[in-house]
């Protein structure tokens, strides 16, 4: 399945397991995200000082997945340590962007 990412919503990929998977920083993941992580403020503050962990970095990641298809949060976190934080970097910078910024 080819992932065709809106880069004018926010959204990127990332590849788990060998599959790409869409992440959508919609209203609703943002929130959850919100839920378990505390102030997206705080989380880009965090973020902009180096100081985001990685149980941070992959529950955002996770809760931006689509529900339907989401991995367990584990498996997102172990495609974080694979791809590595240089990489992971990426698409954390594009919702990041996303959260500060807004689009389409």
């Amino acid at each position: 399945m080819t992932v065709h990412a809106n880069s004018q919503r926010g959204e990127t990929s990332i590849t788990i397991d060998g599959c790409t998977h869409l992440l959508r920083p919609s209203f609703e993941a943002l929130v959850a995200a919100e839920d378990e992580l505390g102030s997206l403020f705080t989380v880009v503050e965090q973020a902009s000082q180096g100081q985001l962990t990685l149980a941070q970095i992959a529950g955002l990641f996770w809760h931006c997945l689509a529900a339907d298809n989401r991995p367990d949060r584990n498996i997102v976190g172990e495609a974080v340590v694979q791809m590595g934080l240089v990489e992971a970097a990426k698409p954390l910078r594009v919702i990041l962007r996303q959260i500060v910024k807004g689009g389409a």
